[in-house]
């Protein structure tokens, strides 16, 4: 018997149904039925609180950053973020490729043990007496090869899923089938695919689209907390405090958002969604630009001699009059003298902070979803693994490259250029999805099996 148990656990969920196989002949009883979906709503539970975990740890990334190494500055963070993504890229593939040979809990197992261990030497990055920052990239990235399991995961709930969404459609074909879930069809013409080729620039559009989503909303929660920290002065702890409940209203908005969107798309289609969603996106991150002339709070603890880059003496006696010492005795807070944008870029107010935040909480989870949707809808009924494996890997790329570059260009330019670039990021991704708008259909409605 448990030879049996992990020989169907090996096998995929919807694999090949040509008469004579054995998936041809199975019959999913209501106790597989039950322990299946038993399974899934486990795995929703483990990827819930991966992501709970996930959220906790990237609002306190930054302080405890600056806490354990005084070297680290906002450019580092940017790769000690982007480290969880190129370890969840690296491991993806590998754990996939595991699970469609063995028992789907081992690499379940090994991921989660991986993971527990990497986050036990988060916790002890500040022990070592040097070199700490690296030991904090190094730790983030095992915590992002622990999460690979992610495409473990997405597999078996979209094999599952899938498979209920068949046996739905077939649950009314006779009295017999009304007593179980059938696995297989009940003849040779129902297995075959529709023929017809994908559309491949519909693919690498959404694709890229996908990209660019995962790429704003990454770079947005990297710069979260340095942002909130050099614009209001807060501490380590008011930004960590402050900035979790935001994006934990921000989750509240977008569970709200992912209910009214699958309401709306019955009504004005998905890809109408996706483009409103990216004009939203692109509202928010224009609010955010710096406007006015009051200017941060200057770090006073870090001015030294010859401290201040490239200003004016007038420039510099200015700021030095318009803001009081600090009691060096606490924490410097505000803005760093070494990042130059500090002395003159105006700060941005925290109502519109907070503005940018809500539209782009709203405009982000549409663009998620209804990019994801169409994706699977454009590829059709034929076996999606290899396509779904490129998507995966674009939106892992995604959150590698959007930390770094809003790191480094929020560190050397300010806020003013790292916004107005992404602005044009989505310009030229809104016009993108203009060019294909009517290329993007599902595979059904383009080979003519149904009307749009």
């Amino acid at each position: 018997m448990a030879s049996l148990g992990i020989q169907a656990e090996q096998e995929p969920l919807i694999g090949d149904r040509t008469p004579g196989s054995r998936e041809w002949e199975i019959i999913e009883t209501e106790e597989h039925y039950k322990s299946r979906w038993r399974s899934i709503r486990i795995l929703y539970l483990t990827m819930f609180l991966s992501s709970v975990g996930f959220s906790i740890v990237i609002m306190s990334i930054w302080p405890y950053l600056q806490k354990i190494d005084q070297t680290a500055d906002a450019s580092f963070l940017g790769w000690v973020i982007a480290s969880f993504s190129l370890g969840q890229m690296v491991a993806s593939p590998i754990f996939g490729l595991w699970s469609n040979y063995r028992p789907r809990k081992e690499p379940l197992i090994v991921s989660i043990l991986i993971s527990v261990a990497a986050n036990c030497l988060y916790a002890y990055v500040h022990v070592p007496a040097s070199h700490n920052k690296y030991y904090m990239l190094v730790a983030r990235g095992l915590v992002g090869f622990g999460s690979g399991n992610v495409a473990v995961v997405r597999s078996y709930i979209a094999g599952a899923t899938s498979l209920q969404e068949r046996t739905n459609s077939m649950a009314n074909t006779s009295a017999c089938q009304a007593l179980g879930f059938i696995l297989g069809p009940a003849s040779a013409d129902e297995v075959q695919v529709p023929q017809g080729n994908v559309d491949q620039v519909a693919v690498v559009t959404t694709n890229v689209l996908f990209f660019v989503v995962l790429f704003i909303f990454a770079l947005f929660e990297t710069i979260v907390t340095p942002l909130t920290m050099d614009m209001y002065a807060w501490t380590r702890e008011q930004a960590v405090l402050y900035d979790g409940i935001i994006l934990a209203a921000l989750g509240v908005e977008a569970v709200i958002i992912f209910m009214g969107i699958k309401l709306l798309s019955k009504k004005i289609g998905e890809r109408a969604i996706l483009l409103g969603g990216l004009i939203v996106v692109w509202l928010g991150f224009f609010i955010l630009l710096p406007w006015g002339n009051q200017f941060p709070k200057i770090q006073w603890e870090d001015l030294h001699n010859n401290s201040i880059p490239n200003t004016t003496f007038g420039e510099m006696i200015i700021t030095l009059w318009r803001s009081p010492r600090a009691d060096h005795n606490e924490e410097p807070i505000g803005c760093p003298a070494e990042q130059a944008w500090c002395l003159y870029t105006p700060m941005i107010h925290l109502a519109q902070f907070l503005t940018s935040a809500v539209l782009i909480g709203i405009g982000y989870p549409a663009c998620n979803v209804m990019s994801y949707t169409l994706y699977s809808k454009i590829l059709g009924p034929k076996p999606q693994g290899v396509y779904m494996g490129w998507l995966t890997a674009s939106g892992s790329a995604a959150r590698i490259l959007g930390p770094v570059f809003i790191s480094q260009v929020y560190t050397s330019w300010g806020p003013r250029w790292a916004f107005s670039l992404v602005c044009g990021i989505v310009v030229l991704t809104i016009t993108l999805l203009g060019v294909v708008y009517k290329r993007l259909i599902a595979f059904s409605i383009r080979h003519g099996r149904i009307q749009e």
